[in-house]
This record gives C-alpha cells, structure tokens and sequence, in this order.
C-alpha cells in the first residue's frame, strides 16, 4: 500500500502544501508566492523595461545626450531703422566753439522769439537763413549809448582804437532803425533794450539746422561753408552751388530731400530723416539710405535695394526695416517625425535620446540614496536596538534631530550656494545623492532598530551568546539577516519615492543641471502654459516614465511584502 502510494506521488509530478513545505527552501518558497503576484510581475516587467531603455537604448541611440539639431532659415532681422529729426544739430565754423550751454541758450531765445542771447559771458545773435536754418554769431561790443527819437549818441566801450568811419556808420544805421550793417567788410549787429543801444562785431560761430547729411566721405568732411550754402540753394530752389572751391549739383524732392551730386555721383544727402543701422560696426551705403527714403516718403511696406528685399515696418515716428537673411536656427520643439521619434525639446535635443539618458540619471541617483540611507540605517539602527541602554538613547535622539530637520528648505538653500558657487554639474549630482542619502537613513534605522530588538530576545540569539561569537558577528551574521526581508521590502518602495523627489528637485532646478538630462530637468521646461498646451511631447514622455518607473517599484515592494508574509495563504 505504501508502495502505490509513493509510486502515485512519483506519477503525478506535483507536490501537495505538505509536502511543498517540506522540499522548498524558504528562499524558494518566497520566490514561489512573489512570481504568483500578478501585479508584482507586471512591476518587475515596468522596471526591466526602464532599464533596457535607459542603459540600452543610450548606447544604441544615434544621438548624443547634448546633440543639438540646427538647420539655416530665412528670417526677417532688423537691419536698419528710420526716424525723423526734430532737433537741431549744430555746425561749428572753423576755429570756432559753441558750447552745449550755448546751445541750450539758442533754443530759448529762439522759443521767446529773440534775436540775441548769452552765455558764458559771450553774447551771441541769430541770423535766420531760411525755413530751419540760423547762423549764429558771436557778438564783441564795439559801442554802445542812447537812442532816442531826437538823436542817437553812441561812444566807445574801450579806448582800442575803431575803424575809420565806424562810428558814422553805426550812428547813421541805428538812426534807420537797421538790425545789422557792413563797414569794411565786417558785419556788425546792432541791439536795443529800451533806450539803451549796443553796437558789435559778428562773427560766425555755429550753423543750426534740423537738415540730417549723410555723405560719401563722412559728415565730418562737410564743411560749415558747405552747409550754408547747400541749404541756402535748396530754400531757394536752386540745383547747383558751390562752396569749398567745388561746384555740387542738387536734385530736390521736397517729400525726400535734396541729392548732392559731384562729378556725377552721389556725395551726400540733405533730409529730415536719420538711418541707422541696427548691426554694429555696418556702415550703410548712400544708395541704401536714398533708396530707403524713398520707400518711407511713399508709404511703401517694402523695397528691393540691389537685389536683396528689405520689409517696412512703421510703429509711429520710427520705421524698422527687415531684411531676410539665412539664419542659424536651433530645431526647437520640432513635432515628432523619422529622425526624432518624439520630437525636440527647446534647445534642439532629441527628446528620446534626452529621456534615456535622464532615465540612466534618474535610476542611479534612486539605487545610490537608497543605498547610503539602507547602510546608514542598519548600522545605526542595528547598534540602538542590540546595545539598548544609553546607546539606544542617543542614536533615537539624533533620529529626532534629524526628523526635525526641514529637508526641503535646506536642499533649496544647498541648492541656492551651489547656484552662487558654478558647481560642476557632475559634481551637483554627487552632492546631491549625498544629501538625499543622509537626511532619508532615520526612517530605515527606527524600523531595524523595532526588528532587532524583538529577535534579540529569541532562543537562537541566547544560542548565539552561549557560543561565544562576537558581538558583530551576532549583529551582522544573525539579526540583520533576519531583518534583510523587511529591509527591501522598504528599500523598494523608498526607490520609487526617491525617484520623485529627485524630479520634483530638478524640475525646481535644484536637482541635476543642464547638460545633464533627468526626468525632473527635462519636465521643468514646461515653465508655460503654451509650452504645455502646444508641446505635448516635451513632459508626457518623461512624465510617463516616472509614473511608470514607480508604480514598478512599488508593485514590487508590495509583491515582496506578502512574499515575505509567513501567514500568505498558500
């Protein structure tokens, strides 16, 4: 009977609980519960999968982790601007100085309508040319006196000697009720304050003009004499003039200005407009600015000046002119397609290749802290739950301590130094594990110290302490191994809650830094609403691997937990 039995036992191939029990090894047995855990199989499937496409797929990756994609594109770029010029700008004559005082002076006068005015102790008058245009001169008094309707007597200011006929002729002038009169080639100016008459000699000092020139060899090459006399024929309609020993040709366009030619080619141009060009160290040609003056004055949105097209963009009294040019662009947010799978983040970096690397950074920065908290842990949690006593006390208090240490606000001001100081971003990760490691050990060390001090009481600890063995060896070869289960059941989890704050870390930008890519980094550019709506493929990826990556490690931590039960129904 006992025979068939066996012989029944053999045939069938499988084992009853009893007689499971009795072959498995508890090792076994835990493996046995664990694979019968759908969800904890289906976590082992997510995280075999992250790490095939984090280590894996970097390699196999055509693309670097800071590759960045860049292609030439025809873009409209400030190239000019255009305004109109209601100030007055000044022409000294040659030798001669006029002041910045001076010149706030001359606008004065001219507001209050007056001839004359002073400044610095020089006395100047004003001489009107034309629509915009003034001759300054500078005044030296000659003579001065008393006019009235009977008589006009006017004496000397100093005893230097006057030209001959002087003093005749300004009696004779003022007597007229003249402004101004010429005595020997020398103009002189005559001005009235009531009764009291003053006679001097002008000189020319400065030109004042709104006119803009733009000239071939430079506006410094334009001399005063030149200045007046263009202006003089253009007021007057002329088309020619000549100043400088030189004969110049005009062509007038009151809606432009006025061309200079020389010898038939263009020497300057006279408006109201100033072109400036918005590219340092570009000097614009005479043909560019005329042909761009004429757009402006006939309202026109573009031109073409020598084969290139130039847009007109008018925003009030300012028009910006846009010429295309072939840039150098960066493939920013470029929409999946054949050559990136999900597409380019802002800096041109292909987005898969980014999130295999970020997930390389990801995972080791999680297995590190967990293992610097785990060993942290077991030691000092080991230490408080074997010795007991003082020893006990003292570990458990530096546990409160560090549970009251407020984590977050010290990462961000660890963070904030790190910022100030330019660390090394590869240097940045490795302080940050460490910060990690060493503020998350408290949690591992109460839960070994609450395991070893319910073994430490059993049999086979008193067996161990008969024996002789060390105390190390009692730890470390006896009790922790009996707390290992507990211990990676918590490990595992931790991993998962390890990996978010990592991200959140980063994507405060506190974490890992650019060009390093993490899951956390790599969602922080989602900074924008229209990031967010528009660029879908940027953080749903990244995202979708965080969530993945955890939920695997948490499925596996629950997996082992009832792996480990003893009171599993089998």
């Amino acid at each position: 009977m006992a025979e068939d039995k066996k012989n029944n036992a053999s045939r069938a191939g499988t084992l009853d609980d009893e007689q499971r029990v009795k072959v498995l090894s508890p090792s076994m047995l835990v493996f046995k519960r664990f694979i019968r855990n759908r969800l904890a199989i289906v976590g082992v499937i997510f995280i075999l999968f992250m790490f095939l496409f984090s280590f894996v797929g970097g390699w196999i990756s055509p693309y670097g982790e800071d590759e960045v994609f860049t292609h030439y594109q025809g873009l409209e770029k400030d190239y000019a601007s255009v305004t109109v010029s209601s100030d007055y700008r000044y022409t000294p004559f040659e030798g001669a100085q006029f002041p910045s005082i001076a010149q706030s002076k001359f606008i004065l006068a001219l507001n209050t309508g007056k001839t004359d005015f002073e400044a610095q102790n020089q006395n100047y008058s004003i001489e009107e040319r034309g629509e915009d245009l003034y001759v300054i001169n500078g005044l030296t008094q000659v003579l001065k006196g008393i006019s009235n309707k009977m008589n006009t007597k006017l004496q000397p200011v100093s005893d230097a000697s006057l030209p001959e006929g002087l003093l005749e002729a300004a009696n004779q002038a003022v007597g007229e009720g003249l402004e101004r009169f010429t005595h020997q080639d020398v103009e002189y100016v005559v001005s009235k304050e009531g009764k009291e008459v003053r006679v001097g000699s002008a000189a020319p000092v400065a030109l004042a003009s709104k006119k803009v020139y733009d000239a071939k060899d430079g506006a410094a090459q334009m001399s005063f004499a030149f200045r007046l006399a263009a202006e003089t024929a253009i007021n007057e309609g002329r088309l020619s003039f000549e100043a400088d020993g030189r004969t110049y040709q005009l062509e007038i366009d009151p809606e432009v200005g006025a061309t200079v030619t020389l010898d038939g080619e263009i020497y300057a141009l006279i408006s109201n407009m100033v072109v400036n060009s918005y590219i340092s160290g570009q000097n614009l040609t005479l043909e560019f600015k005329d042909a761009a003056k004429e757009a402006i004055a006939a309202d026109a949105t573009e031109f073409t000046h020598e084969g290139q097209e130039y847009a007109v963009y008018r925003n009030n009294n300012v028009w910006d002119i846009k010429a295309e040019t072939q840039t150098l662009v960066v493939n920013a947010y470029e929409a999946p397609s054949g050559a990136h799978w999900l597409g380019t983040d802002g800096n041109g970096m292909d987005l898969l290749t980014r999130i295999m690397y970020g997930g390389r950074v990801s995972l080791i920065i999680g297995f590190i802290v967990v293992f610097i908290a785990a060993l942290l842990g077991v030691v000092l949690g080991g230490m408080a739950g074997y010795f007991s006593g003082w020893v006990d006390g003292l570990i458990m208090r530096i546990v409160d301590i560090f549970n009251c240490i407020p984590s977050t606000p010290l990462i961000i001001i660890l963070g904030s130094i790190m910022d100030a100081q330019r660390v090394n971003p590869q240097i940045r990760m490795i302080y940050l594990m460490l910060i990690l490691g060493f503020l998350s050990w408290p949690g591992v060390a109460r839960i070994v110290r609450g395991q070893i001090l319910s073994l430490r009481e059993q049999e086979f600890m008193t067996a161990t302490e008969a024996c002789g063995l060390s105390i190390s060896h009692r730890i470390f070869r006896h009790l922790v191994p009996n707390v290992i289960p507990q211990l990676i059941v918590i490990c595992t989890m931790d991993l998962g809650s390890t990996i978010i704050t990592e991200s959140t870390l980063s994507f405060l930008g506190l974490g890992v830094k650019f060009p390093f890519a993490s899951w956390g980094n790599i969602i922080s550019a989602v900074s924008t609403v229209h990031v967010m709506t528009n660029y879908w493929f940027v953080w749903i990826p990244a995202g979708l691997c965080i969530l993945l990556t955890v939920l695997g490690f948490n499925f596996i931590g629950d997996g082992l937990r009832d792996a480990f039960d003893p009171k599993m129904k089998r």
